[in-house]
């Protein structure tokens, strides 16, 4: 496994691999089972031929001011490990002044998808994901790339992005990967308390809740969003909510009469740790 540090090793290593199906899985590190089954996916599409590339990298973009860039996880050599038992064949793994001069001045925006749901509650977030996401797509020079369903607005704005930019990338969703009660796989479940941990997982419960309502003839969705809201509050008196939200999946705008797939989606803080999760309702 190739471990690359910087972009004049990238591009040797894209150059001499020209030709050869690339699969990109990019992620911020602190590697859990959850990104173990996107390396997988990414594994399985490449096939024994391709390529498996693999980006650790903590985007100082997508952090606000008082976010938790400085403490977030960075476990460099267990993720290494991770990527090489999954089937990783390259790693990128720059240092942030790699990618972003002291005097850049160019950063992609989004202007609809970006202004709802995490967006709205982290202005600039996706101002950073798209920037780096184009960068590295740029100079992985991948032909496919995996990303988690758990990040929903996050994935569908990258769709946009690939339309919108004419990236000639194929882009790849994975479900959730799920702790045995239900909570959501994520880097950040790391900073919860036990009593915090235990509460969690009522984020999932809701979902399923509206979900089985929705199966049930549920159509509204401020009912939806209302079931959501009241069954968080009464399992989880530790959270807080930032938002619930019940969506067209792909436009993330309130649900038409043409709306063909839902998104059904919560963020909730507990202490100064926010979670997100979701559903998808056809």
């Amino acid at each position: 496994m190739n471990v690359i540090n910087n972009i004049r090793q990238l591009r040797s290593w894209s150059t001499i691999n020209k030709g050869t199906r690339c699969v990109f899985v990019p992620t911020m590190g602190a590697l859990h089972d959850g990104h173990a089954a996107l390396i997988r996916a990414a594994r399985d599409i490449a096939g024994q031929n391709g390529n498996v590339a693999v980006s650790i990298f903590v985007n100082p973009l997508q952090f606000g001011p008082g976010e938790d860039f400085s403490k977030y996880p960075r476990t460099l050599i267990e993720d290494l490990s991770l990527c090489r038992d999954n089937g990783a064949d390259m790693i990128f793994a720059p240092k942030a002044d790699e990618l972003y001069p002291p005097d850049r001045s160019i950063v992609l925006y989004e202007t609809s998808l970006s202004q709802l749901l995490c967006g709205a509650s982290r202005p600039g977030h996706f101002e950073g994901v798209c920037t780096i996401v184009a960068k590295l797509f740029n100079l992985v020079q991948c032909d496919d790339a995996v990303f988690g369903k758990k990040d929903y607005q996050q994935f569908a704005i990258i769709r946009r992005l690939v339309r919108d930019l004419d990236f000639n990338v194929v882009l790849h969703g994975v479900e959730t990967v799920r702790e045995a009660d239900g909570l959501a796989m994520s880097s950040r479940n790391r900073y919860l308390s036990p009593e915090e941990r235990a509460q969690a997982p009522a984020i999932r419960t809701a979902l399923v809740a509206a979900r089985d309502a929705w199966k049930n003839g549920e159509r509204d969705p401020s009912a939806l969003e209302k079931l959501i809201t009241r069954t968080i509050q009464e399992k989880a008196p530790l959270g807080r909510i930032d938002y619930v939200a019940a969506a067209d999946a792909t436009t993330l705008q309130p649900l038409t009469a043409t709306t063909e797939l839902v998104v059904i989606a919560a963020a909730v803080f507990f202490g100064t740790t926010r979670l997100i999760d979701n559903i998808e309702l056809k």
